[in-house]
């Protein structure tokens, strides 16, 4: 019942998606087989840390990556402070636990080619789903939101005279943000196919499947991969490749590091940062050929 709990009150009281809940679960799960199977130990709420640790010798000898296995623990040490703060338990057992050492994973955002080419130059299926796709892609890329927010965006957040759309974060930190021209041109038009459909069986919600019920998450992926394989040779592409693409070409471009924050919607600078590497390589760039003491 500990683990139900525990789910509960990520989803209802944390507000985190049915994404983020089911690897939390999957984590979970996974250590409570791991226990069942070497140590035949039934309840995980009491265990200690040496058998968490002999998870992890486990985890490192199959191969399994070091960030995986940062994430499996911080699953498991966030169940641990849940099971302390509802009294199940006096201690946890990974307090003084330290994340295994790894590597900085570096995103390679698209190109202003590479996105120009998949919002200009390539054709996108006639109809209803063509329209969709194409602006799945378009307000991704010009607005940067995140795609569980693309997903839950209603009708109700588009103000299209405005040029404003209305997004509900993470912690349900809510924040409005510009609406290019190109951007709301290519809603209406996606509107006026999704008027069009026999069956809406969402009317609350913009993106929709053929079906008239709300996309899902494969399907964005999908979409993303689909099309920005057509102009990108890039192993990486994602909703989240977007948003980094949205972020590194207004650093480019000459936008603050706090104008990017809130368009974000981070909380702190330090999530922003992170965004900035590819900002000073192109700014690297201009320097070497501009200065006069590059040339030689």
């Amino acid at each position: 019942m500990s683990l139900e709990a525990f789910l509960s009150y990520l989803s209802l009281e944390k507000n985190y998606s049915s994404h983020t809940v089911k690897a939390y679960n999957t984590d979970i799960t996974d250590f409570k087989a791991f226990c069942l199977e070497t140590y035949e130990v039934f309840d995980i709420d009491t265990v200690s840390y040496n058998l968490v640790r002999s998870w992890i010798v486990s985890l490192v000898n199959t191969s399994v990556s070091n960030r995986t296995i940062n994430r499996k623990i911080a699953s498991l040490k966030a169940y641990y402070k849940f099971l302390q703060r509802i009294g199940k338990i006096e201690a946890n057992p990974l307090t003084k636990h330290k994340a295994l050492k790894t590597s900085k994973k570096l995103e390679v955002p698209f190109s202003e080619t590479e996105m120009h080419a998949v919002l200009k130059q390539i054709s996108f299926e006639e109809g209803f789903e063509g329209s969709r796709d194409k602006l799945i892609i378009e307000l991704l890329y010009t607005t940067g939101i995140r795609r569980a927010e693309l997903i839950n965006l209603r009708l109700s957040d588009v103000n299209v005279s405005g040029h404003t759309i209305k997004v509900l974060g993470k912690r349900n930190k809510e924040r409005i943000l510009p609406l290019l021209d190109t951007t709301a041109k290519v809603y209406e038009t996606y509107i006026a196919e999704r008027s069009g459909l026999e069956v809406i069986a969402d009317e609350m919600h913009v993106f929709l499947l053929k079906t008239g019920h709300k996309i899902y998450e494969t399907l964005v992926y999908r979409v993303i991969n689909k099309y920005l394989s057509e102009v990108s040779y890039k192993v990486k592409k994602s909703p989240h490749i977007l948003r980094h693409t949205f972020a590194t070409h207004l650093l480019n471009k000459g936008a603050d590091l706090n104008s990017v924050k809130e368009l974000l919607g981070h909380s702190s600078l330090a999530s922003t940062q992170v965004y900035t590497h590819n900002s000073i390589a192109e700014l690297k760039k201009v320097h070497l050929a501009s200065h006069p003491r590059s040339k030689k």
